[in-house]
């Protein structure tokens, strides 16, 4: 070590000054040396430091502070060996015996040396000026006594002895500290080459005859999930003596191993004995991958006595840990898995229906994904077993899952959850678009016999309400919205709301059913509100239910949402009809009747369904329906422009009347019925028809009596009741004021009515629901025989009575006539848009004529090609067209 000088701030100030003064730095007593300069002269550096070290001896030349007040001589005597007796004397300045003696424990005598006084500070022995001026450190490594080559022979020979001890699981015969400085000296004396081929050698020779031959006798058994168990136990004994390995040879690894590029780590060459000599040969490969294999099968088999998941967990990270899994394990797998896959589905399509075979796919990809994630395979593992199974499951048997007739009843099962699983399972191939053709027919099918059913015809549109909302369910929950199936729902609707057939319910014509319907249903709900929709079944569960200290405007605002609700979801079946024709004439009819008997629930509804019309047809398909309700408006300004009249006059009537007056190109056409009108009622009729002619002159009035209806007062013995009723049942109560009984005869001449009308009044006064006349005999027909009285007995709780008007409802006869009138109506506009096309043409095929008069009308419904060409036989039957000579295939138009 090279020699140090020791001193504080001062020294260094001082050698600072030597340097930058070369006479003083000549004359240095101690000039600095070299490490071989101060080994040559060792000893006499001791006997230096030993000189110095004396009593007298002055440490160094510079020039000292003296901290004392006693002065030492510091003449040099020669060192004196002291007995223990005279430790304690000391030279006094004046003579003394030679027996004194001083005692230290008593104050000094004057005659022995002046103590230094202590003042708080202890000088330090040693100081920048007072200590040696060199420090010398030996070299404390112990020489090697030993030869090297005979000490790595006795290293090994331990080593030897320690490593067989560990590959049999026996205790160390040397402790693991005395075993790693073995490795330690030997590798720094260059021998760590050696050591390391030494213990891979070793390793090799463990590995073949410890490991190898018993697991190849092992493997001779037939059942390779014992082989398998074995070598997994190898595997897991092997990991635990290299763990003592790398303890051992630790100092190997990490300062020669680790630096070398071409030599593995102790850890890894250990993998690789155990990869090369038991997994690789042919006979122990095959056994291990089957036996992974075979538990596999067990688990998906369910076999609970050949399943061993913690085996199975144990093996994958084996393979993982040898890296075998991706090359030998992972083919194995697939093919194995591929297999099992095929023969799985062909045995699950032959036992099941769809239903079943849908459900079992789901649940075997779900338990291959458990597996995967559980055991701890590979995500490629896991994506490559998904592949395989959307590809044998689903790819490659889509024929079955597209039947139509099996999705059909699956949808008509009300299986929700079975069809979701059925368009996921589809979907991961990206074929959930498959499924339209399907769902098309079974739309088509199901939408066809609710519209053809003539016995439920009155349930028609509650039914394809619930239809509709089912395949919206079905859409959004099962299909999750797809656009092409979306599609597919539109299209089966207007496909089959839109199918025409004579038959009985449309009187002969070609009309579609569902236009009426709708009008009815729509109808129904803006008379009855509320009520009437929670009668017909639709939207009962979301109709509000008011409390009942709910106040009346609380309920009429829940009343009108819940029949705004209704009008949008009739208005989505509206949209499917091509035809309009056939709602607007019934439409308009039931318009007409709610508007003049006063029937509708709330006039917002109303009006909120004339805005949804004009919305989705146009305001052409509203104009007649607008001008209805402003007729109403102006006939209310009639009225009481009338009743003004007649208070200027101071005119008197014996009853209120009320006139409305209609447009009778807006309105729809009524039959004229023949009934004598109360004298007092004619003169009433008389005198307003006269007020309105001379307000508008050249206009005529023609009095419908069907449409009117009265209020009585009537006066039993139990008491009087205001009775609402039409204007044929007040003719026949009229006959009663003079009369206590009339027969049936006198009641046909007093009212004019024919049989027909007389009959169905009479039925709705003496047999219905409220009975204030008596028929003899009893029943319910009404005979020509029969004769009628007041009904003395009649009583009930309320004071105004309304009785069902029977007149202002729809007659068979009524219906047939709408249908043919609006068959009729679709004729002439047919031939028109023909006569508008051939004007312009002048000449034009067959095809291109058929194909212009379906683009001009199809805003009123698409035309059948065949009531064409009828409407083109009638227009040259007409003479507004002909064939052409050259070509009977081509018209002429005739001017």
């Amino acid at each position: 070590m090279p020699s140090a000088k020791l001193g504080g701030s001062q020294a260094i100030e001082q050698r600072k000054r030597k340097q930058s003064n070369p006479t003083e730095a000549k004359s240095e007593p101690y000039p600095q040396k070299t490490i071989s300069e101060l080994f040559a002269t060792s000893k006499q550096g001791v006997k230096s430091l030993e000189a110095n070290n004396l009593p007298g001896a002055s440490p160094s030349k510079r020039p000292k502070h003296n901290h004392s007040t006693v002065q030492t001589d510091s003449t040099s005597a020669p060192m004196q060996t002291l007995r223990a007796e005279d430790m304690f004397k000391f030279p006094s300045p004046k003579p003394r015996q030679a027996a004194e003696v001083v005692d230290l424990t008593t104050e000094s005598p004057k005659s022995s040396p002046v103590r230094n006084k202590f003042n708080g500070i202890r000088p330090p022995r040693i100081g920048p000026h007072t200590s040696p001026n060199k420090l010398q450190v030996r070299n404390m490594k112990p020489a090697l006594k030993a030869d090297p080559d005979e000490y790595y022979n006795t290293v090994w020979k331990r080593l030897e002895a320690s490593l067989l001890a560990i590959f049999a699981d026996e205790k160390l015969p040397y402790s693991n500290e005395e075993l790693y400085r073995g490795v330690e000296i030997v590798c720094r004396q260059g021998k760590a080459a050696g050591l390391y081929e030494k213990l891979k050698n070793t390793c090799n020779w463990n590995m073949l005859h410890n490991v190898t031959e018993p697991l190849t006798r092992i493997s001779g058994n037939d059942n390779a999930v014992v082989v398998l168990q074995s070598v997994v136990r190898a595997w897991s004994r092997w990991n635990k003596q290299l763990e003592t390995l790398r303890s051992i040879f630790y100092y190997l690894d990490r300062s020669y191993l680790l630096h070398s590029a071409s030599l593995p780590s102790i850890e890894e060459m250990g993998v690789t004995e155990f990869r090369t000599n038991i997994f690789m040969p042919q006979q122990l490969k095959s056994k291990i991958l089957q036996g992974a294999c075979d538990l596999v099968s067990a688990d998906r088999s369910g076999d609970e006595s050949a399943r061993n998941d913690s085996l199975y967990r144990d093996a994958i990270k084996m393979f993982h840990s040898l890296a075998v899994y991706t090359k030998f394990f992972e083919p194995r797998l697939m093919s194995e898995s591929e297999q099992y896959y095929v023969s799985w589905a062909e045995r699950t399509i032959s036992e099941t229906d769809l239903a079943g075979y849908v459900e079992s796919c789901v649940k075997l990809i779900d338990e291959e994904i458990r597996r995967c994630d559980m055991f701890g395979l590979d995500q490629t593992t896991n994506k490559s077993l998904e592949q395989y199974l959307e590809d044998i499951l689903v790819d490659q048997r889509q024929t079955r899952l597209l039947v139509v007739d099996d999705v059909g009843d699956l949808l008509g099962k009300d299986r929700p959850d079975t069809m979701s699983q059925l368009y996921s399972l589809l979907q991961r191939r990206r074929l959930g678009g498959k499924l339209r053709p399907a769902f098309e027919a079974f739309i088509v099918k199901q939408g066809s016999e609710v519209v053809f059913d003539e016995e439920r015809e009155q349930e028609m549109v509650v039914r394809l309400l619930d239809f509709k909302k089912k395949l919206d369910l079905i859409l959004e929950q099962s299909f999750q919205r797809h656009e092409g199936l979306s599609h597919s729902l539109r299209e089966a609707f207007e496909t089959f709301i839109n199918k025409s057939k004579r038959s009985n319910m449309t009187w002969g014509t070609d009309n579609p059913k569902p236009g009426e319907m709708i009008a009815k249903y729509v109808d129904m709900v803006l008379k009855g509100g509320t009520r009437a929709i929670r009668t017909s079944g639709v939207g009962t569960e979301d109709a509000p239910k008011a409390p009942d200290n709910e106040d009346q405007e609380g309920e009429s605002e829940d009343e009108d949402v819940e029949i705004s609700k209704q009008l949008d979801q009739v208005l989505d079946l509206f949209r499917f009809v091509h035809g309009k024709a056939v709602f607007e004439a019934f439409y308009k009819r039931d318009l007409a009747r709610r508007l003049l008997l006063g029937r509708s629930a709330s006039s917002d509804a109303e009006k909120s369904m004339l805005t949804r019309l004009k919305s989705e047809c146009g305001a052409g398909f509203t104009h007649n329906l607008e001008q209805m309700f402003k007729d109403i408006e102006m006939a209310r300004e009639e009225i009481s422009s009338y009743k003004s009249m007649l208070e200027e006059r101071q005119t008197r009537t014996t009853f209120d009347l009320s006139v409305n007056v209609l447009s009778s190109s807006a309105w729809p056409s009524y039959p004229d019925v023949t009934v004598n009108v109360p004298e007092n009622v004619l003169k009433a009729t008389r005198s307003f028809e006269q007020h309105y002619k001379m307000k508008h002159s050249g206009r005529k009035l023609e009095w419908k009596h069907a449409l009117a209806h009265c209020q009585l007062k009537a006066v039993f013995p139990k008491g009087s009741k205001e009775i609402v009723v039409s204007c044929f049942q007040a003719v026949i109560l009229t006959a009663f004021n003079k009369n206590d009984s009339v027969s049936y005869p006198d009641l046909k001449a007093f009212s004019g009515l024919d049989d027909t009308e007389l009959k169905r009044t009479l039925q709705s006064l003496a047999c219905a629901k409220y009975r204030v006349l008596t028929k003899e005999p009893r029943g319910k027909d009404v005979n020509d025989t029969d004769t009628f009285a007041v009904n003395l007995n009649f009583t009930h709780p309320r004071y105004r009575i309304k009785i069902n008007q029977i007149q202002a409802k729809e007659t068979k006869q009524e219906n047939q006539q709408t249908h043919e009138r609006v068959a009729a109506d679709r004729n002439y506009e047919t031939q028109a848009a023909i006569v508008r096309i051939m004007k312009s043409r002048k000449s034009i095929t067959h095809a291109e004529l058929v194909s212009e008069v379906i683009s001009a009308t199809k805003t009123r419904g698409v035309l059948d090609p065949a009531d064409i060409k009828k409407n083109i036989e009638k227009l040259i039957d007409k003479d507004y067209m002909e064939r052409d000579e050259e070509g009977r295939n081509v018209y002429n138009y005739v001017a």
